[in-house]
Order: structure tokens, then C-alpha cells, then sequence
């Protein structure tokens, strides 16, 4: 095994917390280049990084080709083009996560009224079972 700072497949899937198909993607499309020992893979600090952004611009609902975008930035210390390019597409995804916050809140408003009006309808019933009964 690579040097004490490398870890398996195996322990990668396990820190992020992704199936091997999904970390086998990502090699494929060229997000990730593990070392490579026969059929072994090992990754290094540079690619426990690269997933660390990569699992961060997921979570944001960024699309792979725009997370592709950020690595690149991130590796060649970008251009203020690149920059302005990057500050664009987070104001554009941070505007559909206030969005998708917005209706998150509105479905929750609904079904807690709704909730609190089938509890009311239930009470009512027992209220009634108790008084015929």
C-alpha cells in the first residue's frame, strides 16, 4: 500500500459516505484519479480534497459538469474570469435553494394544518363516542 497518508476504496466510500458505483463514477468522469496498484485504488490528501469539494457541491445542487468547473478553478488558482463565472453560478443556484426553501416551507404550513385539523376532527369524534356511549 501508498504511504500512510493514502486510503483504500473501500475506507473512501466509507468517509464520504457513497457507494462504490458512485466513487467509481466519479473516476470515470474524470473528477477523481486515485492511485492505482493492479486492481487496488488508493487515494491521497489531493483527492480526499477534490471529493470533499465534490460532496460540498452536491449538497449545494450543483450539477458534476459545474462541480468539474469548481475543481478546475480550486486546482489552477483561477482567473478573475473563472471567478466571476463561479459567483454567477452561486447566486443562480443560491435563488432555486431559496426557492426550494420557500416551497419546503409552504408544504409544511399545509400539512400542519392539515394535521391539526384531522387531530380536531379525531377529538371530536371521541368527544362524541364518549357522550353517546
Amino acid at each position: 500500500m501508498p504511504g500512510d497518508s493514502y486510503i483504500s476504496f473501500k475506507e473512501m466510500c466509507a468517509r464520504f459516505d457513497v457507494t462504490p458505483r458512485t466513487l467509481r463514477y466519479y473516476e470515470y468522469i474524470e473528477l477523481l484519479s486515485p492511485r492505482r496498484e493492479g486492481r487496488s485504488r488508493f487515494y491521497g490528501p489531493r483527492e480526499i480534497a477534490r471529493m470533499k469539494l465534490i460532496m460540498r457541491g452536491r449538497r449545494f445542487g450543483f450539477s458534476l459538469e459545474e462541480i468539474r468547473q469548481w475543481l478546475l478553478i480550486y486546482e489552477q488558482k483561477g482567473t478573475r474570469e473563472q471567478y466571476l463565472v463561479w459567483l454567477d453560478s452561486a447566486d443562480r443556484q443560491l435563488k432555486v435553494l431559496e426557492k426550494q426553501r420557500s416551497d419546503l416551507d409552504a408544504a409544511m404550513i399545509d400539512l400542519r394544518d392539515l394535521r391539526n385539523e384531522t387531530a380536531r376532527l379525531l377529538d371530536e369524534m371521541d368527544k362524541s363516542d364518549r357522550s353517546s356511549g
